[in-house]
């Protein structure tokens, strides 16, 4: 039977450093985590009632305390385990984790029903310290001190700091911004270094994790892809082994990877759920038999998924039905090439995170990902998952290590869902067919215009509602689609591309008259926040 017991992490023995990140729910924990790693630190996230054995077998040489949606003034609000506070290591607290530290060590919280700062902010530096030393965006005329530029989200306060702490710097209302305890090594900042619009803040992380954490950037590229390669050797042996296989870049270099470590020893298996982009297994066939001659199963099942998909509305519910019926298809094929041993899938740490899914405690679901944690009745077969402590980036990086063409390892991404959750509502065949065609013309364009790879991301989204218009001298009420481009660095912010009214008016005009059923095209101008990326 698959077990979670058996999966294939990639170890952290390629890094001889690390920094343990205690969560308490916070929007921006995900981003913390890549910031870490691009300082070539790793870093993994645990749950704030992480217990001692955990922290101990993980062994880090820092700590940092996320943010979170608490007031560490309730009754019942998450906590630090009180060990922590005993090992002797350098803590950093951020936002919650700040406040937290100081209501635990003696220090007073009050919860703000004015003066709360959320969004683009300054503070001023009124001590010294090793933490924010030589850092200045601005030097206040009148004072003399130095200004930084950072992000703040809270509504409670610190208002007198633990014993032995510093007050290091101020916001305007000259509430606590940043304090610190030097001896011993315990740091707490109000903002979010982690934000790029904390024009410091990666100066602020580098300084806690290299100087103060005696850390050095060891997590690179080439140690990640020796270790993960001989990992797998050493867990397959010479077992059979299947992966599930999409073609999208996680699930590629899964293979690549599978490839350096045991050879053409594996079959894969790619599920056509009808939800795919135009013509989507071609490409990846064509790309794979010219440059890896992969073995590959193709799986048409289109109208049991369009079947199952049948009256549902919701987009969590989307992905639970698709997730099962996948499950489904895979467990049967499996069980028609037995005897396979290993069955692996190219996971990602943000599939994890977002999925809910933790070791250590449960966590609200963002959105469910169907590759994860939902293959449990496949007698005799274990579970390998040999990215999945990878960010996207992190993934990327390996991608082009290993070889793999700039044009493949930036192809835009595309849901695990597929289409179903760029087809608002009830998901049909027409509205698919309808969505691939708009979908192609808008990609050929960027294309065309040598947009497509100065935006992150772009795509089209079906719309079920008519809107009146007119062809051939005849009123028609024909469908909506909108067009969706952004820019962004890390995902977790995003601007709407602005894309030039003749470029627009192209699109438009192709899309009307070449894809049957569109009356109306509208473009998106929704940044994130407060809109998500996706439709759904």
């Amino acid at each position: 039977m698959v077990t979670l017991d058996n999966r294939m992490d990639c170890d952290t023995k390629c890094s001889d450093y690390r920094i343990l990140v205690i969560d308490f729910g916070s929007q921006y924990t995900q981003l913390l985590l890549r910031r870490i790693r691009e300082l070539g630190v790793y870093s993994e996230l645990f749950s704030w009632n992480v217990s001692e054995s955990q922290v101990s077998a993980f062994n880090p040489n820092g700590i940092i305390l996320s943010g979170g949606p608490h007031s560490a003034v309730d009754l019942h609000f998450p906590c630090v385990p009180e060990f922590v506070f005993q090992l002797g290591i350098p803590i950093f607290g951020i936002c919650y984790g700040m406040q937290i530290m100081s209501q635990q060590l003696g220090g007073e919280v009050q919860h703000l029903t004015t003066q709360r700062e959320f969004g683009c902010t300054r503070i001023t530096l009124v001590t010294e310290s090793i933490l924010t030393n030589d850092m200045c965006d601005y030097v206040d005329n009148i004072t003399g001190y130095s200004v930084l530029d950072v992000w703040m989200s809270h509504g409670d306060v610190v208002t007198t700091v633990p014993q032995d702490f510093t007050v290091i710097g101020i916001n305007k209302y000259r509430q606590v911004a940043i304090m610190a305890n030097e001896d011993r090594r315990l740091y707490g900042v109000q903002f979010h270094p982690e934000v790029t619009h904390t024009k410091q803040g990666k100066n602020i992380l580098e300084r806690f994790i290299m100087c103060i954490c005696s850390c050095k950037s060891s997590w690179k590229v080439a140690n990640i892809i020796d270790n993960i390669v001989m990992d797998i050797r050493v867990k397959v042996g010479n077992d059979k082994v299947v992966l599930g296989f999409s073609g999208g870049i996680d699930s590629l270099v899964t293979a690549l990877l599978l490839r350096r470590a045991i050879g053409c020893r594996f079959i894969c298996v790619f599920i056509d759920n009808g939800l795919l982009l135009h013509r989507e297994f071609d490409r990846i066939k064509n790309f794979c038999d010219k440059n890896y001659d992969l073995d590959i199963i193709y799986v048409p099942k289109e109208q049991l998924f369009l079947d199952a998909l049948i009256g549902v509305i919701d987009p969590e519910e989307k992905r639970k039905v698709i997730g099962r019926i996948f499950t489904e298809v895979f467990e049967e094929q499996i069980s028609n090439l037995v005897p396979i041993k290993w069955l692996v899938q190219g996971t990602i740490y943000s599939d994890i995170i977002e999925s809910g899914v933790s070791l250590f405690s449960s966590k609200n679901v963002i959105k469910s990902h169907h590759n994860v944690s939902c293959f449990s009745g496949i007698m005799n077969v274990q579970l390998l998952e040999p990215i999945r402590n990878l960010f996207k980036d992190e993934v990327r990086s390996i991608g082009l290590e290993l070889g793999l063409p700039y044009s493949i390892v930036y192809r835009y991404p595309f849901p695990g869902p597929g289409l179903a959750i760029r087809i608002l509502g009830e998901v049909k065949r027409e509205y698919c067919d309808i969505l691939r065609k708009v979908d192609c013309i808008f990609i050929e364009e960027l294309k065309r215009d040598n947009l497509y790879y100065k935006i992150s991301q772009a795509f089209a989204v079906f719309l079920p509602i008519h809107s009146v218009g007119i062809q051939g001298d005849q009123r028609k009420y024909e469908w909506v689609v909108s067009l969706r481009a952004v820019e962004t660095i890390d995902f977790m912010t995003a601007r709407w591309a602005y894309l030039s009214y003749d470029f627009l008016n192209k699109v438009s005009n192709r899309i009307v008259n070449e894809v049957e059923g569109i009356s109306r095209v509208v473009y998106d101008i929704s940044s994130k926040p407060p809109a998500t990326i996706e439709w759904e």
